[in-house]
C-alpha cells in the first residue's frame, strides 16, 4: 500500500519547566491522538500534515497545560510542565500569608544568575509561576520576566501610578492594586490590560483570589470582596480605620488588620465579624495564620502579638521600635524584623525568644522562609539568610531593601532597592552563555 508522503512524524519533548529536567510517562494529545514520553521525555506521534496544532501534555504532580505549536516551522518542539507546589502565586507565597515557601529546595550559598534593573524602588516582592516573574516598582510599571532568561518578556506601565503591593497570578489573568484606588486585570500572556475598576482611594493591600473572589482593604476603612468574574462587589463593610495590610486567609476565615489595632476576623463569603481582638498599636503589616494560631505586627506599638484562630490572646514579643515587618511561620518559629535593626526568631507557641540577628539597618519588608532559611531585608541595602533553628547566618548579600526573596523550584529571586536577582545554589551548573550573564553582572547596582 503507499505511504502518504504528507503524513509527518512530530517529536514532542516535555521538560519540568522550573527544574529543568526531562519528564518522563508524561501523556501527550494533539490532533485526536495521544503519546507518552520516554524515559528520556519525549513522545512522537504521526499526523497527516504539518501544521499548528494544540498540544496538551499532562503528568503526575504537573498541572496539565495546553499551549500552540507552529510545526510547520519545525516538527521537534519542546513542552515545559509546572509543579503547582513549586510556585509562587502571590504575596506570601499562600493564602495563609505565612511567608514560608514549604515545598522549594534551594539553601544558600548562591550564586547569581541573572539580575533586572527595575527603574525604582521595589517594595514588595515578585511573584512567579510556570517559569514568569511578575513584578511591580513604586510607579505601579509590571514587568513579566522569564525565570530561566531574565528577559523582559513584557512591560505595563500604569499612568501616574504607585504602587505599595504585589501583583497576583489567577488563572490566565495577572491582577494588582494600586495607590489610586484602582484594581487591574492584565493578560498574563500579554500584559494587555483586560479591564479595571476604581475605588476613590488608595489600596495597599496585596490581592488575596479565592474562588475568583479578590479580598483587599483600603485606606478609606473599607474592607472589599470583588468577584473578578462579574467585576461587581460580592460584599463590602467598614472597619471604621484605615487599612494596609493585606488580608490572609485560612480554615473559612479571613484575617486583616487595621490602623486602630484591631484584629478582625471575618466570613469570606459575607464579610460578617467571628470575632475582633486589639493589639497595641496600629497594625500596618499583615498577619500570618499557621497551626491554629494568627500573629500580628503592630508599628507604633513595637511588637508581635499571637492569637488563638479562635480569638484568644497568646502571647506577646515587645521590641521597643517599630514593627512593619510581617512575620514569617515555619517549623514551629516565627520570624520578623523591627525598627531596631534586629531579626527575630521566636517560637510559635510560647513566644520565647530563641535567637537576635543584628542586620545594621531598620527593617520593614516581610520576613520569608525557604528551606529552612528565614531571609530579612534592611535599610542597611543587604539581605541576611538565618538558619530557622540555630540562628546561624548562613547568607550576607550585598544587595537589600523591603521583602527579601520569591522564587521557584529552580532559582531563588533576591530584590535589592530596585534590581532583581536570580540566584542559584553555587553547586549547580548554570545553562545561560556567558555573554548574556556578563550583561547582566555588569550592570548590577542597588
Amino acid at each position: 500500500m503507499p505511504t502518504n508522503p504528507r503524513r509527518a512524524r512530530l517529536v514532542i519533548t516535555v521538560v519540568d519547566g522550573d527544574r529543568n529536567l526531562r519528564v518522563g510517562s508524561a501523556a501527550v494529545h494533539l490532533w485526536g491522538q495521544s503519546a507518552r514520553t520516554d524515559a528520556s521525555g519525549v513522545a512522537e506521534i504521526v499526523v497527516p500534515r504539518r501544521r499548528g496544532l494544540n498540544v496538551t501534555v499532562g503528568a503526575r504532580g504537573f498541572s496539565t497545560r495546553t499551549v500552540w505549536e507552529d510545526f510547520l516551522s519545525s516538527r521537534k518542539v519542546t513542552v515545559h510542565v509546572y509543579r503547582p507546589e513549586l510556585q509562587w502565586p502571590m504575596y506570601g507565597a499562600t493564602a495563609t500569608r505565612a511567608q514560608a515557601q514549604t515545598h522549594i529546595r534551594l539553601r544558600p550559598p548562591f550564586r547569581v544568575v541573572w539580575s533586572v534593573g527595575l527603574g525604582s524602588l521595589i517594595e514588595f516582592p515578585a511573584v512567579v509561576d510556570n517559569g514568569v516573574a511578575y513584578i511591580g516598582n513604586a510607579q505601579a510599571t509590571i514587568r513579566a520576566i522569564s525565570m530561566r532568561t531574565g528577559n523582559v518578556l513584557w512591560r505595563h506601565d500604569t499612568p501616574s501610578g504607585e504602587m505599595a503591593s504585589s501583583p497576583a497570578v489567577v488563572g490566565s489573568e495577572l491582577v494588582y492594586h494600586s495607590m489610586n484606588g484602582r484594581v487591574v486585570v492584565l493578560d498574563r500572556a500579554t500584559g494587555r490590560q483586560r479591564w479595571e475598576t476604581s475605588f476613590g482611594s488608595p489600596i495597599e493591600s496585596s490581592p488575596v483570589v479565592q474562588h475568583g473572589v479578590d479580598y483587599f482593604g483600603a485606606w478609606d476603612g473599607r474592607l472589599y470582596a470583588l468577584d473578578l468574574g462579574t467585576h461587581r462587589l460580592r460584599w463590602t463593610r467598614s472597619l471604621g480605620a484605615k487599612i494596609t495590610s493585606s488580608a490572609a486567609i485560612d480554615g473559612g476565615r479571613l484575617y486583616i488588620g487595621d490602623y486602630a489595632g484591631r484584629l478582625w476576623a471575618l466570613s469570606p463569603h459575607t464579610g460578617a465579624t467571628l470575632w475582633v481582638s486589639t493589639v497595641n498599636g496600629r497594625i500596618y503589616g499583615t498577619p500570618a495564620v499557621l497551626d491554629g494560631r494568627v500573629f500580628v505586627p503592630s508599628s507604633t506599638g513595637g511588637s508581635l502579638t499571637a492569637f488563638s484562630t479562635r480569638g484568644r490572646y497568646l502571647w506577646r514579643v515587645d521590641t521597643g521600635s517599630y514593627v512593619y515587618s510581617s512575620p514569617a511561620a515555619w517549623g514551629g518559629g516565627v520570624f520578623f524584623g523591627s525598627y531596631n535593626g534586629v531579626f527575630y526568631g521566636v517560637s510559635a507557641a510560647s513566644g520565647r525568644i530563641r535567637w537576635q540577628v543584628g542586620t545594621g539597618g531598620s527593617i520593614s519588608g516581610a520576613a520569608v522562609v525557604v528551606d529552612g532559611i528565614a531571609y530579612a531585608g534592611s535599610f542597611a541595602h543587604r539581605i541576611v539568610g538565618v538558619d530557622t533553628r540555630s540562628g546561624r547566618v548562613l547568607l550576607q548579600f550585598a544587595h537589600g531593601n523591603y521583602v527579601p526573596v520569591s522564587g521557584n523550584g529552580k532559582f531563588l529571586l533576591f530584590h535589592g532597592y530596585s534590581r532583581l536577582y536570580a540566584v542559584e545554589p553555587k553547586r549547580a551548573v548554570t545553562r545561560l552563555p556567558a555573554a548574556h550573564h556578563q550583561r547582566h553582572l555588569r550592570h548590577e547596582r542597588k
